[in-house]
C-alpha cells in the first residue's frame, strides 16, 4: 500500500481535512470517495489520482491512451485491420482492467473495427456485452449508439427479425423516457426503418419514413434530416417511385456539407449513383464517374469491408447498364470474393448483379448457379419480398432455356416467398 510505503499513518494522511476512521473505511473499500477526496489525498502521497484508484502509474495509462487514440486515428482512416489490432492489444493488458473507462472505450472501439473489418459474428458479441453494460440513464447517446451498430450488424447478417426487434425496443425505451425527439432517437428510428426495408414491411416502412421526416424537420439538426432523407430514399425506390427517392438523396446531399463524416458521404453518393442507374439509365455515365471517385474516397476513409463490396458491386451495375458485362462480372466477382459465402444484404446483391452480368454475356448456366444462390440468400435473411423476385428472375431465365421443371420449382418458390 502507498500509504504504508511511504511511512504515513491514517491519521497523518486524514488531517487535517479527514477523519483517521474515515482513511480506514475507504482502505476497506468500505466507503468510495468522491473525486475531489481523491484529488487530495493523491496531492498527499506524491501520485496522480488514476495511480492512487487503479495502481497503474501515470506513465502506462498514457501509453494506453497513445496507443487507443493510434487505433481511433486508423479506425478512421479506413485501415480496420490495424484499428482491431490495436484495440485488441488494449483489451489484453492488464494494466488497462484496472482502468474501467479506458476499457470501454477499447471495448466500443474494437467493436466498430470488427465490423468495419468485415467480421460481423465477433462484432455482434462484442456489441452485446456493450448492451449488457451500457446504461440509458447516465448516458444516453452512448446507449443509443451501442443499439444502432448492434441492430445493424445484425441486419446485414441476414438477422432481420432480430435487427427490428432489437431497434423497436430500444426506440420504445427512448420515447419512455422523454428522449423521442432528438438526433439519437432519429438514428435509432433510421436504423429500425432500413431493417424493415430489407425485410420487405414496405407498408410499415412507408408510415415510419414519414414520421421520421417529419421528426427530424422538427429538430432541424442536419444530422437527424440526413437520417431521415436518406431512409426515406430507400422506401421510395422499394416502391418504385425512384425519382422521388433520388429527390430525397439529393436533399440529404445537399445537407452532407455540414457534417464531417465522409464514410457515411461515400455511403450517400453510392446511393445516389444506384437510384441513377434504376431511375434515369441514360445517365450511367454520370453515375458512373460519381462511383471511380467514391472509391477512391472510400479507400482513404474508415469504409467497411461491406462499403467497399457495395461501391464494387454498384460500379458492375453501371458497367452493365453501360454496355460491358465482363468488366461487371469481374468487378462484382470482386465483390463476392471479398463478402465470402455467409447470407448478406451485400452478398446477396453482388450475386445478383454478378448474375446479370452473366445473363448480358449469354452464360445461362453460370447466371443459374449464381442467382440460385442469391435466392437462397435472402430466403435466409427474411427478405421475402426481393427472394420472390429472385427466384421469379430464375423462373424466367429456366423458361429461356426449356428446363421446365426447374421453371416450375423455381414459380413455387417464389409463391412461397409471398405466402401464396
Amino acid at each position: 500500500m502507498l500509504r504504508i510505503r511511504q511511512g504515513v499513518s491514517q491519521a497523518q494522511l486524514a488531517f487535517p481535512e479527514l477523519s483517521d476512521s474515515y482513511i480506514s473505511l475507504i482502505e476497506s473499500d468500505k466507503r468510495v470517495p468522491a473525486p475531489s477526496v481523491v484529488e487530495l489525498l493523491a496531492t498527499k502521497l506524491h501520485c496522480s489520482p488514476t495511480y492512487l484508484v487503479s495502481g497503474v502509474s501515470e506513465e502506462v495509462v498514457d501509453g494506453l491512451r497513445v496507443t487507443l487514440d493510434y487505433a481511433e486515428i486508423a479506425l478512421q482512416n479506413g485501415a480496420a485491420a490495424e484499428a482491431r489490432a490495436r484495440f485488441a492489444e488494449v483489451l489484453e493488458s492488464t494494466d488497462a482492467a484496472a482502468l474501467p473507462d479506458l476499457m470501454h472505450q477499447a471495448r466500443w472501439g474494437h467493436a466498430l473495427a470488427l465490423e468495419a473489418d468485415g467480421q460481423l459474428e465477433p462484432a455482434i458479441t462484442e456489441l452485446n456485452r456493450l448492451k449488457e453494460v451500457a446504461s440509458l440513464e447516465t448516458d444516453r447517446d452512448h446507449w443509443a449508439r451501442v443499439h444502432v451498430a448492434l441492430s445493424r450488424c445484425l441486419r446485414e447478417r441476414g438477422d432481420v427479425s432480430a435487427s427490428v426487434r432489437l431497434a423497436e425496443e430500444a426506440l420504445r425505451q427512448l420515447t419512455a423516457v422523454g428522449s423521442e425527439s432528438t438526433d439519437t432517437a432519429v438514428h435509432l428510428a433510421a436504423t429500425l426503418l432500413a431493417a424493415l426495408i430489407v425485410r420487405g414491411d414496405l407498408v410499415r416502412a412507408h408510415q415510419l419514413a414519414g414520421q421520421l421526416i417529419e421528426r427530424a424537420e422538427r429538430i432541424g439538426s442536419p444530422r437527424a434530416r440526413i437520417w431521415a432523407y436518406w431512409e426515406a430514399a430507400y422506401v421510395a425506390e422499394m416502391r418504385g417511385e425512384y425519382d422521388e427517392g433520388i429527390a430525397w438523396v439529393e436533399r440529404a446531399l445537399a445537407l452532407h456539407g455540414e457534417q464531417e463524416d465522409p464514410r457515411n458521404l461515400c455511403r450517400l453518393r453510392l446511393a445516389f449513383a444506384g437510384l441513377l442507374l434504376r431511375a434515369r439509365p441514360d445517365q450511367a455515365q454520370h453515375a458512373h464517374e460519381l462511383l471511380l471517385r467514391t472509391r477512391d474516397d472510400i479507400a482513404a476513409s474508415a469504409a467497411s469491408e461491406i462499403d467497399v463490396a457495395w461501391c464494387l458491386t454498384t460500379l458492375a451495375q453501371a458497367e452493365t447498364v453501360l454496355g460491358r458485362p465482363e468488366k461487371a462480372v469481374e468487378l462484382a466477382s470482386q465483390a463476392v470474393e471479398m463478402l465470402g459465402d455467409s447470407p448478406r444484404r451485400a452478398a446477396a446483391w453482388a450475386l445478383a448483379v454478378l448474375g446479370e452480368a452473366y445473363v448480358r454475356l449469354g452464360l445461362r448456366t453460370e447466371a443459374v448457379g449464381v442467382l440460385t444462390q442469391t435466392a437462397t440468400h435472402l430466403e435466409t435473411m427474411e427478405s421475402t419480398r426481393q427472394a420472390a423476385q429472385a427466384w421469379f428472375d430464375l423462373a424466367e431465365l429456366f423458361g429461356e432455356t426449356g428446363a421446365e421443371a426447374p421453371r416450375l420449382a423455381a414459380y413455387r418458390r417464389a409463391l412461397n416467398c409471398v405466402g401464396l
